[in-house]
């Protein structure tokens, strides 16, 4: 993986620890907006992996929740990359 990558990663797992859960999905996507800046784009099995980290510590129904933005993320960026 690129260093920069998982760099960010380990940023946000640290950043998802002490942020309030109503405030994870501006969290994720400033963080792709750095991402963006940096030129950095992460591919389906990246963002799983950041969805995962921040629902690692929600309940069922919050879960349920991001496994919807899962859902749209994924068809968004299907979307985009026509």
């Amino acid at each position: 993986m690129n260093p920069q990558k998982l760099s960010m990663l380990t940023e946000f797992a640290k950043r998802v620890e002490t942020t309030p859960k109503d405030q994870l999905l501006p969290t994720l996507l400033n963080l792709n907006a750095e991402a963006s800046r940096k030129g950095i784009q992460f591919n389906d099995q990246e963002t799983d992996l950041l969805i995962t980290i921040m629902s690692a510590n929600m309940g069922p129904n919050e879960q349920k929740r991001m496994d919807t933005l899962r859902m749209f993320s994924k068809n968004f960026m299907k979307r985009n990359s026509k």
